[in-house]
């Protein structure tokens, strides 16, 4: 069983990442991500905390923006108008989830699609259905391609079966592993909690994708031998044992499964560190096509 750490993936990318840096600034220009958290959801904070030091370690410039639980939707739509106007900003990202008065799907329309490094703008998701390279795909689904051709698996007319139907990762990494190029040419599946007889269906894949968002739901019978599986679940469980009381599981049962499998992510030290690395990525890109460089 090979595990696939997602450390030293994101470590090549972000080597990619200097060197582009380099020669925008060299040209002078700097990459901008702006990233919106709205309330005081302790694993957003974290996550908003995470995207603004890699910012800082890489030499972007960086703003996190933080507004209180109760913002109204009219501030909310006022902080992105402003971000889209301001040329030093290439990437905005607000983050989710949301408090619950405030309309998702409204505030990731509002968002200039040419800043929109998450990839979830209706745009972005259409090119990323026409296979147009002009647009951002998701982080997350780009991150777990990213894993596969970095660790030479074969994705070329094999069947994937992704578990979950999220446009941030399910339905995103559909598209991605059913287009044409590197890491990707695959038959593709998609499953759901609502899928009849699920692990007939997960035990089908030579590739299966866990992102249902439910701890240690895919267990051994749903994994056949020989199969690559990639967790992107992260939830918390709580664990009276652990430091602060929780402990990080993927959505994978990793040590029902791990011993029948050609390769597996860990939780956490898998996905969720490519979705950072993807977002710098994004973001550099963002800037590059901004400036015609």
């Amino acid at each position: 069983m090979k595990l696939i750490e997602g450390k030293p993936i994101a470590e090549a990318v972000y080597t990619e990442c200097r060197t582009e840096l380099e020669a925008l600034k060299a040209e002078g220009h700097l990459p901008g991500l702006a990233v919106v958290l709205v309330g005081d959801d302790p694993a957003s904070k974290a996550y908003v905390g995470a995207k603004d030091r890699k910012c800082h370690e890489l030499g972007l410039h960086s703003i996190k923006i933080e507004m209180a639980a109760d913002t109204s939707m009219e501030a909310l739509l006022a902080q992105v108008a402003s971000l889209n106007a301001d040329p030093s900003i290439h990437g905005i990202l607000v983050q989710m989830p949301l408090p619950e008065h405030l309309d998702e799907d409204t505030v990731i329309r509002a968002i200039d699609p040419a800043k929109d490094v998450d990839g979830l703008h209706p745009m972005n998701l259409g090119k990323l259905a026409m296979e147009d390279p002009t647009g951002f795909a998701p982080c997350t689904p780009s991150g777990c391609q990213r894993m596969l051709v970095e660790c030479g698996i074969e994705t070329e007319g094999k069947h994937v079966v992704v578990v979950g139907r999220s446009l941030l990762v399910g339905k995103s990494i559909a598209l991605l592993m059913m287009a044409k190029g590197p890491g990707a040419n695959a038959t593709v599946t998609v499953a759901h909690s609502r899928t009849r007889n699920l692990a007939e269906m997960t035990r089908q894949a030579d590739i299966l994708v866990a992102a249902i968002g439910r701890p240690h739901f895919i267990g051994a019978d749903h994994v056949k031998s020989g199969a690559v599986v990639i967790d992107v679940g992260i939830n918390r469980v709580d664990d009276p044992e652990a430091k602060r009381g929780y402990r990080l599981v993927g959505d994978v049962d990793f040590d029902a499964v791990a011993e029948s499998c050609e390769a597996i992510t860990p939780v956490p030290g898998g996905v969720g560190v490519m979705t950072i690395a993807m977002l710098m990525r994004n973001t550099i890109r963002a800037c590059r096509m901004a400036v015609g460089a």
